[in-house]
């Protein structure tokens, strides 16, 4: 048999080498799963150089999921659906039932992100503790810690309990053997970075094992309506670490925050299949373990006595939730030629905003002058809401003029010198009639629909030197 021609050995093999090319795994990124189909040295979805590798999953072929595998319940009409099962059961932690939305869902997946030491597993051990002290049965597994340590956590913060089982392990299928073995009410993967399955290469932690761990939990967790809560670490910028996917196959994603030097801690859900992702959860974290607050403006607000120059409070909205903050600023006359612009708790450029529009639509002396800004207590003020309070406090300061007792002040500075409207102005004034305010100065039309509650007077001023001139200053 003679051989084919040039032209078809040229044909067959350029379709050969396209073959190849498409089956070739394409490369994927180690820190959060972006997919490539060629080598490149930064990925392109979080830039991280020097993350992405070549994908050698598994291999290809034919789909070993078949459609002849029995089903767990037949279909059935959606009003005859029983809504009991999915009802939200209390943690016994208000803080975290706030931001879960009444509780934990059976059958849930819940994953928990914040930095290391901001008090994810102090939180979730004392969580457990309260479960099983309930009578139902929890399974703690810690794979960055040893049993011995998280006992000795749990008897600092008196959360010892028979109910509450404890595992350290880092194998998924030992894990997956203590579900079996101990049938749960409430598990609790501390985290899921540790967990390794065998049957997947790579180290714990990488794109596929926590694709693979996570998969294999939620499967676990659907199949007995058993809620789970997974503990997850977060990189340089904040953000969930680990593949994308992590959390759209989970239920409820929730970050805990707080500066490290703060006792105090927040948590929010950034995605809730159950309810909503605007509410916020205060806790105070002290060595004795952590507690909730169902008032946490005393930590934002100084006791002192007298009224100081450079104090202005406003009520700031953390999701649905008004927080009375104390903005103090201090100016003082500059021994260098570029005066200091300090802030903690601030924003930055608002400050020089601000300075800016003080001097240029007030002619208030400011260049010259050192300025420094902060909060009480480690907050951090992010919305404009706080401009005017930033505002009185600097010119209070400079002035040397203390602001009247019992005053709050909320609105935001435009360039133009006017004070603008901002939103949830009703309950931001319901929150500071409820802690004693006695006068308030918000932006003008602002009331517009709604009545002041009792005992607080409000005075509405359409720009800075409105506000200025209602203080007194």
């Amino acid at each position: 048999m003679s051989d084919p021609p040039a032209s078809v050995r040229r044909v067959t093999s350029t379709t050969v080498k396209r073959a190849d090319r498409t089956a070739r795994p394409p490369f994927r990124c180690s820190e959060c799963g972006w997919t490539a189909t060629k080598w490149v040295g930064r990925c392109g979805e979080c830039q991280a150089w020097g993350t992405v590798t070549e994908d050698v999953g598994p291999g290809g072929g034919a789909p070993r999921t078949v459609a002849t595998a029995p089903t767990r319940a037949p279909a059935r009409p959606i009003d005859q659906i029983d809504v009991e099962t999915a009802r939200a059961r209390p943690t016994g932690v208000d803080e975290l039932d706030r931001v879960l939305g009444g509780g934990i869902v059976p059958g849930a997946v819940v994953l928990l992100a914040g930095e290391p030491g901001v008090g994810k597993s102090t939180l979730l051990l004392d969580v457990a503790a309260r479960a099983a002290r309930t009578g139902r049965r929890v399974l703690y597994v810690t794979g960055e810690e040893s049993s011995a340590q998280v006992r000795l956590r749990a008897g600092r913060i008196e959360a010892l309990d028979p109910q509450l089982l404890l595992a350290d392990e880092t194998d998924l299928a030992t894990v997956l053997g203590h579900i079996e073995q101990v049938q749960p009410d409430l598990l609790v993967l501390d985290s899921v970075q540790t967990i390794a399955s065998a049957a997947i290469e790579g180290t714990a932690g990488g794109v596929a094992q926590v694709r693979e761990v996570t998969a294999a939990v939620i499967a676990a967790a659907k199949s007995r309506d058993m809620p789970v809560v997974l503990v997850g670490h977060v990189t340089k910028d904040g953000s969930v670490a680990g593949p994308r996917t992590l959390e759209h196959l989970v239920d409820v994603v929730c970050q805990f925050e707080g500066e490290r030097h703060s006792r105090l801690r927040m948590l929010r859900a950034t995605k809730n299949r159950y309810g909503p992702t605007d509410e916020v959860g205060c806790f105070d974290l002290s060595e004795r373990g952590i507690v909730g607050l169902a008032d946490p403006s005393g930590l934002f607000v100084s006791q002192a006595q007298q009224p100081v120059p450079g104090t202005c409070l406003t009520v700031t909205l953390e999701g649905r939730r008004p927080l009375a903050t104390e903005v103090q600023a201090l100016v003082a006359p500059s021994a260098v030629p570029n005066p200091r612009r300090t802030t903690s708790g601030i924003d930055s450029s608002r400050l020089a905003m601000v300075l800016a529009v003080l001097q240029r639509r007030l002619g208030a002396r400011l260049a010259d002058q050192d300025v420094y800004v902060s909060t009480v207590g480690g907050a951090r003020v992010v919305e404009p809401a706080a401009d005017l309070a930033l505002a009185l406090a600097a010119v209070s300061s400079r002035e040397n003029v203390a602001l009247p007792r019992g005053l709050v002040a909320v609105g935001e500075v435009g360039l133009a010198g006017e004070i603008r409207t901002v939103s949830g102005v009703s309950r931001r004034l319901a929150e500071a009639a409820r802690l004693g305010f006695t006068r308030a100065i918000v932006p003008a039309g602002a009331l517009d629909g709604f009545t002041a509650p009792d005992g607080i007077s409000v005075v509405t001023a359409s720009d800075l030197a409105q506000a200025v001139g209602a203080v007194g200053m």
